[in-house]
């Protein structure tokens, strides 16, 4: 391989183990956020409990996924210098912000939510999650803003060279901006209720005595899930229009786009219709119905793997432009680079982010198989004493 196809390589390797953290972030945010309201409303302990053991598996995810994004940010200036220089003015901004968003107020609500159990008042407890959410959801507008502008350079021309933005309106308004976004939001519900119904489905199935929390969690994560994939077929399929008018060989001359986009539209539909016709009807009744808990367990690796392979249908389909019609993919990287540094960086970083994905799933499988009794977010005792899983834990 040149120097050129390692960097892509690198590129989409690193940004495909990253955006695994991103999707499951995306939806346990607000699947936390929506046990602690469901608690603050009812008081009943349970929801407490459920708030803290699937936000203790998002607090782990977001803390490696944070990793694994100041990698993506590095590779930027590593490899990619050229773009900086030809449309950092435009590109570089909407990034800016997401940091900004994500590093400090996201960061800054977490924080204050994972110490604020039992010390802050349960209303201003519950607004942290909130924002939490709220500002995970602010960072994937920006990211998906900065994507888009790649996929059709909206709000810019050329001076001096450099690209230059004339209309920040047309750069949030670029239709490949207004149909991604809610797609990708639609792929992070669906992939963070699938995983909350098949750890609950686990426990079920193993007869866990806590039937009422595991059985909550499952209908909560299939309803989810439910919201998520129509969501994100919705908008997928919306997209296509857009697509025509504005990349219309994307999915025609390059058989790896045409591949992942097929696969992915068989996965989404195949959940739409597992999720329309057979576990949205009956999702009240599923904690009973053993018989249904391997089929839950089994789904839970598909939304993940069609995240995947829409992120390289969208991005492979760009090929060979950087900034679609714009800046090339040889043009936009750094001067200079050999394959040796290209490989040793490639080997570095890929090593780095799979080794933190290996870790991300050992803990959050650990988590699980735990099971609530050993959580130690929002804990007033030591692991394993008796009263970190009693109903008398409230604020």
């Amino acid at each position: 391989m040149d120097v050129l196809d390692l960097a892509r390589a690198q590129f989409a390797v690193t940004g495909s183990l990253h955006f695994l953290f991103v999707v499951l972030t995306l939806g346990m945010a607000p699947l936390v956020a929506i046990m602690q309201t469901r608690h603050a409303i009812t008081g009943k302990p349970v929801f407490e409990r459920m708030t803290r053991f699937w936000g203790q598996i998002y607090v782990i995810n977001y803390a490696l996924g944070v990793l694994t994004g100041l990698v993506m940010e590095f590779q930027f200036g590593l490899s990619w210098s050229g773009l900086s220089h030809y449309a950092g003015d435009v590109f570089g901004a909407p990034l800016a912000i997401e940091t900004l968003v994500a590093f400090f107020l996201e960061s800054t609500f977490l924080a204050l939510w994972i110490f604020g159990w039992h010390r802050l008042p349960r209303w201003l407890h519950l607004a942290c999650i909130w924002l939490v959410a709220i500002t995970a959801y602010a960072s994937a507008f920006w990211i998906m803003v900065a994507n888009s502008f790649l996929q059709n350079p909206a709000g810019a021309e050329v001076r001096g060279g450099r690209l230059a933005l004339t209309d920040p309106g047309a750069l949030l308004s670029n239709p490949s901006f207004v149909f991604a976004f809610p797609h990708v939001i639609g792929a992070g519900l669906l992939t963070g209720g699938l995983v909350v119904a098949s750890a609950s489905a686990y426990h079920l199935m193993r007869r866990h005595p806590e039937y009422e929390f595991f059985a909550s969690s499952l209908r909560t994560g299939v309803l989810c899930a439910s919201v998520g994939v129509f969501v994100a077929v919705g908008f997928g399929f919306a997209q296509f229009g857009a697509i025509g008018d504005m990349q219309p060989g994307k999915f025609a001359g390059n058989p790896l786009t045409g591949l992942s986009l097929a696969l992915m539209l068989m996965i989404g539909e195949l959940l739409l219709l597992a999720i329309m016709f057979f576990l949205l009807p009956t999702f009240w009744w599923l904690p009973r119905w053993r018989w249904t808990h391997p089929i839950l367990m089994l789904m839970a690796p598909a939304p993940f793997l069609a995240a995947i392979l829409g992120w390289l249908a969208r991005e492979v389909g760009r090929q060979p432009w950087m900034i679609n019609g714009r800046l090339r993919v040889e043009d936009a990287m750094s001067p200079g680079l050999t394959p040796g540094m290209i490989g040793m960086s490639f080997a570095a970083f890929a090593g780095l982010l799979l080794l933190l994905a290996v870790v991300d799933y050992v803990l959050i499988a650990r988590t699980v198989l735990s099971g609530p009794a050993a959580t130690f977010l929002g804990a007033t005792a030591e692991p394993g004493s008796p009263d970190r899983s009693s109903p008398a834990l409230t604020y």
